[in-house]
């Protein structure tokens, strides 16, 4: 799911913005601060002054009609390189353009892609979660390692998290202070560690998650204008995302160890209520409960694995194999029905589940708490339709790709442009389905065009919707984590928590870059049935 859609939830504890210090919101200690931090407030304040997605879409849509009757007015027009076609520039302010408006609302609405995705994932994971599942999972997780694995423990987790959608900041960020605080290590750093690795480290899940099936189904809509048969797979990232998630975690492991672990100011406060905080111990009914989900996740999975594998398997594609095979299409509602039945053994053992009728009740809370999603979605399913109907898109695509083309930079370099680009946009728009949304339509065709597949304009985005995350104070999770580190020093504020995760979010943006390059020369698939190239 979207980081950020309307807001966040409030952080506990004092004054967030560190108000012991002369209101100044940089500063948290006595130490100076690095201009970059000082500078978050400067973006704070422009990212504040930007309206909710909501309206934005909106607005960006309006300017799109703008551009629309200019370049219309002006025949604007390209040969579209798939069928040879010319295409011409359509004006959506004109009376054709406003009956589509109008009369198309609806379906566009409808049949948004993320959109029946993105609601059964949520259903099945929302049962895993409001069970109590996914919390035990996590506690477990962490609790259970050698104490000189302790951070890549909480920082693996931290990117497993995200099945979790929001509720892993809730869940994770105070159980790596309370992990590090186990083994005798600051619980500052663990909550650092925690919320970096979830933060920075959001679209590298080894787990399918929500985030997946929304941008899929967003790269499906921007590939089909190149290719009216496109289909990107909730699983066309997998195998880059697990490799993804051990590369951060080591990356976070070593910059901890040799960089913020050397830090003066890692011990709590002499008055923090250290024994109020909570605890990672598991009851018997908890740890029996956990067992039972995962031995029924194992033979669901050997059961679904028996199907697949013969040759003439129902799940398989027309020619045997599952690039495009049922399997993969319907991949969305798999994942659901997985999160679900590890939700409803685990709940039954521990009580949270007593009847049948209990299950579709946690359904309905998980989707209760999409709203803003789906709220937002109707505005981004407009703009998407009003941009593919102006075929404006087509034209900035196929220019652009025309100039690429003739210009001979290397495509590598391009990659690293548009991975500039997209960090700094991040730092204000934290969305990661509003970002997608306005930067796809245009980036995946281009790419198409030079031979660049969605999938891998898709992982570039991946590298860019999560590096900048853990240092913008636009993330609402931002502020709640600092919450969870004011419990241990009262005094922390924004510049404090950027200041101990501007050398993480530098160091994984720079090694996970690498990576991606590295997977782009070797040329090895980024998922089933998903070429890099």
């Amino acid at each position: 799911m979207s980081r950020s859609t309307s807001g966040g939830p409030d952080a506990t504890g004092p004054d967030p913005t560190g108000s012991d210090h002369a209101g100044d919101p940089t500063t948290g200690n006595d130490v100076p601060l690095p201009r970059i931090i000082r500078a978050m407030a400067v973006i704070e304040r422009v990212g504040n002054a930007l309206p909710h997605p909501f309206w934005l879409f909106w607005i960006l849509a309006a300017i799109l009609g703008v551009a629309s009757a200019i370049m219309a007015g002006l025949d604007v027009s390209v040969v579209s390189p798939s069928d040879g076609e010319t295409v011409v520039v359509r004006n959506l302010f004109s009376g054709e353009g406003m009956a589509m408006a109008l009369s198309t609302m609806i379906d566009n609405f409808a049949a948004f892609p993320p959109m029946a995705t993105i609601v059964a994932v949520i259903m099945g994971v929302a049962v895993a979660e409001r069970s109590g599942f996914l919390s035990s999972l996590m506690r477990v997780s962490v609790s259970r390692v050698p104490t000189g694995w302790v951070v890549f423990a909480v920082a693996f987790a931290g990117t497993m998290s995200h099945v979790a959608s929001a509720a892993a900041y809730i869940i994770l960020v105070p159980l790596g202070g309370l992990a590090f605080r186990a083994v005798g290590r600051s619980p500052i750093l663990g909550v650092v560690v925690a919320y970096t690795a979830i933060a920075s480290g959001y679209d590298a899940s080894p787990i399918p998650t929500p985030n997946d099936a929304i941008f899929a189904g967003i790269t499906t809509a921007a590939a089909q204008v190149v290719d009216p048969g496109a289909f990107v797979s909730p699983l066309s990232n997998w195998y880059f995302n697990i490799a993804s998630s051990v590369v951060l975690a080591t990356v976070i492991t070593v910059i901890t160890k040799f960089v913020l672990a050397k830090r003066p100011d890692l011990d709590p406060d002499p008055d923090a209520d250290l024994e109020n905080i909570g605890s990672l111990h598991l009851s018997d009914a908890e740890r029996s409960g956990l067992r039972r989900a995962l031995v029924a996740l194992v033979l669901a999975l050997i059961v679904l694995i028996a199907i697949v594998v013969p040759q003439g398997s129902p799940l398989r594609g027309e020619d045997g194999g599952l690039a495009e095979s049922p399997l993969l299409t319907g991949v969305g509602a798999l994942v659901a029905l997985l999160f679900g039945l590890v939700g409803i053994v685990y709940g039954h053992r521990v009580g949270t589940i007593d009847k049948p009728g209990d299950v579709p009740a946690l359904m309905v809370q998980g989707i209760k708490q999409m709203a803003p999603v789906l709220v937002l979605f109707f505005a981004i399913a407009q703009f998407l339709a009003y941009f593919d109907w102006t075929h404006i898109g087509d034209v900035i695509a196929v220019r652009a790709a025309e100039a690429l083309q003739t210009s001979g930079i290397p495509v590598v370099v391009l990659f690293l442009f548009i991975l500039v680009l997209l960090s700094l946009i991040n730092i204000i728009i934290t969305s990661g389905s509003a970002m997608w949304a306005i930067c796809a339509p245009v980036l995946v065709p281009m790419l198409m065009l030079i031979d660049v597949p969605a999938e891998t304009t898709q992982a570039l985005f991946r590298i860019a919707d999560s590096g900048s995350t853990a240092i913008t104070p636009m993330s609402p999770y931002f502020v709640m984590a600092l919450g969870f580190l004011q419990q241990y020093r009262k005094s922390a504020g924004i510049g404090t928590l950027a200041s101990y995760t501007l050398p993480l979010a530098i160091g994984m943006t720079v090694v996970w870059t690498l990576l991606f390059l590295a997977w782009w020369a070797l040329g090895v698939p980024l998922g089933p049935g998903a070429p890099v190239r």
